[in-house]
């Protein structure tokens, strides 16, 4: 395959994959599905409890104001918190609800039972590429991460 074409297929399957992922994830949601930006707010204001608006922004490479518009969508569907930092009254510090984790953990179980069923659908040596592209697809999350953040 051309150099070209490899770049453009790998980018255009990863994003269609994680799209079809988020897709049928909605299917037979008796709430209002969570778009992508909104789960990685969950997901990460859950894993770090207390972390600043900003800190956040930073962290899910977004603009102070784009995460401030998720933070208000999420707090008044019942998931996040916003508390005044008592070392800087002008911050707000995020904080998951318990509505926010039992979503969370939903959806990973959804997803975990989606990802369990298609890859079953595969042959065992389309599972073991799969498995064996992992580490190369983990260095370029890698060095993606690193181009923007720094080693």
């Amino acid at each position: 395959m051309a150099t070209e074409e490899f770049h453009d297929s790998l980018a255009g399957v990863l994003a269609g994959v994680q799209r079809l992922i988020r897709r049928r994830l909605r299917e037979g949601l008796s709430t209002p599905p969570l778009r992508g930006a909104q789960v990685s707010l969950l997901r990460l204001v859950t894993a770090r409890p207390g972390i600043r608006v900003s800190d956040a922004a930073r962290e899910l490479y977004l603009a102070g104001n784009s995460v401030s518009t998720l933070v208000k969508q999420l707090t008044k569907a019942g998931y996040l918190l916003r508390e005044t930092d008592p070392d800087d009254r002008r911050s707000a510090l995020l904080m998951p609800t318990p509505a926010a984790g039992a979503r969370l953990r939903d959806w990973e179980a959804r997803r975990s039972a989606l990802m369990r069923a298609q890859l079953a659908r595969l042959s065992e040596d389309d599972r073991a590429a799969l498995a064996a592209a992992l580490p190369a697809l983990r260095r370029l999350a890698q060095n993606l991460h690193e181009e923007v953040e720094g080693p």
